[in-house]
């Protein structure tokens, strides 16, 4: 028996395409649509988890009520912090702040936005969610609503990438990819299984 877990990024927020971190921003009505199109009569989890972020939370909690599947919120599942960055578009950062923003993808383990949470401190808080929801759902099937940066960390560690390649991993809104981890006892084997792809 593997454990699988269905990660999905939230679909499209309000406020459009702006740096969204810590911001809570409901779903649009298209977001919606992208979210319950994404899983349509799929019902094959045990339990749900979410980021405490509405653009999750309110999906998540609406799916578990529809298939009567336990839900659990799990804060540490949230996005990046952006810092002063948040709330901005790329455009805008790149005309008022070009320099930092291209330091930022050239090498984010060492060009943090301006008070915004440091990549490893991501990483950490994630990766202890992470393994926190293996522990507790040991061979069921789980699906995990969060975020796109939530999402590359943990691909990045299945996958063994280093984790300042993460932003190479595009994830569109309401995209899926799912993770088996089979298990002899001694060690864990995850595998991905698809990325970006449809139920």
């Amino acid at each position: 028996m593997a454990t699988i877990v269905d990660l999905i990024r939230h679909g499209e927020p309000i406020g459009g395409h702006i740096y969204r971190g810590h911001l809570d921003h409901a779903l649009t009505d298209k977001g919606w649509q992208q979210m319950r199109s994404a899983l349509d009569e799929h019902s094959p989890w045990q339990q749900i988890v979410t980021s405490s972020l509405s653009r999750c939370a309110e999906f998540a909690s609406e799916t578990a009520l529809r298939l009567n599947v336990p839900l659990q919120q799990q804060a540490d599942f949230m996005e990046i912090g952006f810092g002063q960055w948040e709330g901005k578009s790329a455009q805008q950062l790149e005309a008022d702040s070009k320099a930092e923003f291209y330091a930022f993808y050239d090498d984010p383990l060492n060009n943090t936005p301006p008070e915004g949470e440091p990549l490893l401190a991501f990483q950490q808080r994630v990766l202890a969610a992470w393994q926190q929801l293996l522990d507790q759902h040991h061979e069921q099937h789980v699906l995990v609503v969060g975020h796109a940066g939530m999402m590359r960390v943990i691909l990045s560690h299945v996958l063994q990438m280093p984790i300042d390649a993460m932003y190479r991993l595009n994830i569109p809104h309401a995209a899926i990819s799912r993770i088996s981890i089979a298990s002899d006892g001694a060690r864990s084997y995850p595998q991905l299984v698809f990325h970006a792809g449809t139920l």
